[in-house]
C-alpha cells in the first residue's frame, strides 16, 4: 500500500444544482487536502479521506456565494469544512471503483457511493514526483445534509433544486 497526498493545486471539488429549475448552476471549492492509501493490486483496501474548507466555495457569482456561506445554506462559521471518509471499495470494471463513505456537511453525516474511474498508473511530473489521478462522481440530496433553504418561483417551482451533481477531479502525490 502506498500513501498518496491530494495535489489541491491540479484537484477540482464540483458540483452542480438546477437553478430556476430550468438551468445548472456550476461551482467548486478551491481549498481542499486529503490523502489516499491505494495498491493497484489490491483496490478493495483502499481508503481515502478528504476535507474541504466550506469558505472557499466559488460560483464565479459574489453575491451567490456569500449566501452559501451564511446559515441559509452552509453556515461556514459554525461549519467550517466538508469531509470525506471511505468505508470501502470495490471494482465494478477494469480502471473502475465504487468508493463508499460517509460524508460530512453542516455537521450531518450521510452514507454516499461514489463512481470512480482510476486511479491511473503512477507518472513521474516533471519534478521527479510520482503522480496518480482520478475521477469520482455522485449524486446527493441537499435537504438530506440540512440544505433546505429555498425560494418558491412565481410561475411554479423552486428556485433552487434539490438533487446536487458532485464531480471530483483529482491528483495525488506520492509521499516517501
Amino acid at each position: 500500500m502506498a500513501t498518496y497526498k491530494l495535489d489541491p493545486v491540479h484537484s477540482t471539488a464540483g458540483f452542480s444544482v438546477k437553478h430556476m429549475m430550468i438551468a445548472k448552476v456550476h461551482g467548486a471549492f478551491e481549498k481542499m487536502s486529503g490523502q489516499l492509501v491505494f495498491d493497484k493490486s489490491n483496490p478493495e483496501k483502499a481508503f481515502a479521506e478528504a476535507s474541504i474548507e466550506a469558505a472557499s466555495i466559488n460560483t464565479r457569482e459574489p453575491q451567490r456565494d456569500t449566501h452559501l456561506r451564511s446559515p441559509d445554506f452552509f453556515d461556514v462559521d459554525k461549519f467550517p469544512a466538508l469531509t470525506f471518509k471511505s468505508q470501502s471499495v470495490s471494482g465494478l470494471s477494469d480502471g473502475e471503483l465504487k468508493v463508499v463513505g460517509d460524508l460530512t456537511i453542516k455537521g450531518i453525516t450521510r452514507q454516499v457511493s461514489l463512481n470512480v474511474e482510476g486511479p491511473t498508473d503512477e507518472l513521474k511530473d516533471p519534478y521527479g514526483n510520482l503522480k496518480i489521478g482520478l475521477s469520482a462522481t455522485t449524486k446527493i440530496k441537499r435537504k438530506d445534509f440540512g440544505l433546505t433553504w429555498n425560494a418558491a418561483l412565481e410561475a411554479g417551482g423552486v428556485l433552487v433544486g434539490d438533487e446536487v451533481t458532485i464531480t471530483l477531479d483529482l491528483q495525488f502525490v506520492k509521499e516517501n
